[in-house]
Formats: C-alpha cells, structure tokens, sequence
C-alpha cells in the first residue's frame, strides 16, 4: 500500500474506522495536506466506505479551496502498524485533550468555531466543527447553536450531531430546527449521546434483524447496526422516528422487515421481498406500515439529503 492505493479497495470495518480517527486527529492539528490526501485515498475505497463517500467528497472539496497549497503524503502500511499502539487513545479522549489544549491558550477558539459555522454551508466543515465543540464546555455554545439550527435547514447528520453538542453542555428544554419546510423540536436534554441510549423499541429491531439474518445471510447482518444507527439519527425528531421508538404490536417486524429488504437491495441487487415478508410476519395491516417505512428508508438511507436552500 506504500505505492498508493487501489481502485475498489474494500476496508474492514475496524481498519475504516481507524483511518477514520486519523482524518480527525489530523484536522485537529491542522495537516490539512495530509487529509486531503487520506481523503483521497478513501474515496478510491467501496464496500463500507461507499456510504460516507458523499461526506467525504465534500470535505475534501471544503479543504482543497481552503488550503490549495497543503500537501502531504502518506505511508498506510505504517499507519496502520500504529493502529495497536492507539488502541487505548481513543478518539473522543484525543478530540477532548486537542480541544482543551487550544482553548486554554486561545480565548478566541471557541468564538471562532461558532463564527465559522455560521458561515459556512459545507457538511463536511460543519461536521469538524460540532464535532470539536462536543468536547468542550462554553457559555456561548448554547444559545449559538439554538439560534443555528433554528435559522435554517441543514442535512439530517448536522442537525444530529448539533443536538448532541446541545446535551453536551447540559442543555435543557426545546430545542427546534428545519425539515422539509416544517420547524421540528425536541428536548435537548434527552437527545441521544450514544446508540445505547435510544430507547428499547430501537435496538429489538436490530436484534430482530440479527436473528433473521445469521443464518440465511449473515453478511446483512454484519451491515445492520451502522445502517440502522444512521436511520434512527436521520429520524430523530419527526413522526417516523416516533413509530420507530414505539414499542407497539407489530412495530417491530414492520421496521426490522423494512430494513432487512434495504440491506438486502444494498448488498445483493435483490428486488423481491416476497421472502422477507414471509419471514417477519408481515400480513394485512401490517403491508402498509412495511411499505410506508420501506419508502422512507429508501428515501433517507441511502445519502443524506442536501435541502433546499
């Protein structure tokens, strides 16, 4: 991999993750050429690393007219040799050491950051931005970001992501932003900072879909937790992620079938789901919830929507 990178190179997910820690870690201290050539380099990848390709283009995009004169090369091999000597480093405590680090010698960082973001359009810088204010506690945060995310509308992972930043500086009370033309609000005190923390009904569905699938097609199963993690981020706040969090008769089979068929025409082109259906129990009333949650996955799961401007 010291001669560079191959066209359809598929990542592990472990491996992905890790290069993924290193792009921040380099954004965090400003080798941009560096990450713009790791960026590079993960857009050659497929498999796994093809959902975040729309992110990752747009950043590379945001970094290349930034810095037009950063370069930088990379050695993967010994990147990922480093790989087990970060293991106890993980990327939250790194981003939280960096962060303080500049606040402490820099008052403007912080009031920099916010300014940035207001702005700026791209997802990318937006994502690096709340990304680090996750790791710091300051007075203008929350009021910033209310005013942020309320102002107008921005793609579903921002607007996630912003309200976890929220719940990291003790928010409290409702906090509103834009989808699709209708101001959304919900508590910034109960916003998720983890997968764990959402509420039962969510994970029975992925352990739904984990049964079903371990024997008859276990590499679904393998891409089921980050695709419905995504799909509940997405949600967070509308209607339809209220009848996901909904621990009703039938709520269950409804979502696990929708995401099951969605895996199943991601990875294997497959259009039928006749077998799906039969599998989860999916009869009479039960047809119209499945093909309603199947639209929206089909709609939101696939790339984050850009809204209207």
């Amino acid at each position: 991999m010291t001669e560079g990178p191959k066209d359809n190179l598929v990542l592990f997910p472990k491996t992905l993750d890790y290069y993924q820690i290193q792009l921040t870690k380099m954004l965090e201290t400003e080798r941009y050429g560096e990450a713009k050539a790791l960026l590079s380099f993960l857009l050659q990848c497929g498999g796994e690393a093809e959902r975040h390709h729309t992110e990752w283009q747009a950043l590379l995009g945001w970094l290349e007219a930034a810095f037009p004169s950063a370069d930088g090369n990379l050695d993967f091999e010994s990147m990922l040799t480093d790989e087990a000597e970060d293991e106890n480093d993980s990327e939250e405590d790194f981003l939280k050491r960096r962060v303080s680090e500049r606040y402490e010698t820099d008052a403007n960082y912080i009031p920099e950051l916010l300014a940035t973001l207001y702005n700026g359009d791209d997802p990318g810088q937006q994502m690096m931005i709340l990304s680090q204010l996750m790791h710091v506690s300051h007075p203008d945060i929350d009021l910033s970001l209310r005013q942020w995310l309320a102002r107008k509308e921005y793609i579903p992972p921002v607007q996630f992501r912003a309200l976890q930043v929220l719940r990291k500086q003790g928010a409290s009370g409702p906090a509103s932003f834009r989808r699709e033309g209708e101001i959304l609000s919900v508590e910034a005190a109960d916003t998720p900072l983890s997968f764990s923390d959402f509420p039962q009904a969510v994970h029975q569905v992925l352990e739904r879909v984990r049964q079903t699938a371990e024997v008859s097609d276990p590499t679904l199963s393998y891409f089921a937790e980050e695709t419905w993690k995504e799909c509940v981020e997405t949600a967070y706040g509308t209607l339809i992620y209220q009848g996901m969090a909904e621990d009703d008769d039938g709520g269950t089979d409804v979502w696990a079938a929708a995401l099951h068929q969605l895996l199943a025409e991601r990875l294997h082109a497959k259009q039928s789901d006749e077998w799906v259906r039969e599998h989860y129990g999916i009869t009479g009333e039960l047809r119209f919830r499945y093909e309603q949650a199947l639209r929206w996955l089909r709609n939101y799961a696939m790339e984050p929507r850009m809204p209207d401007s």
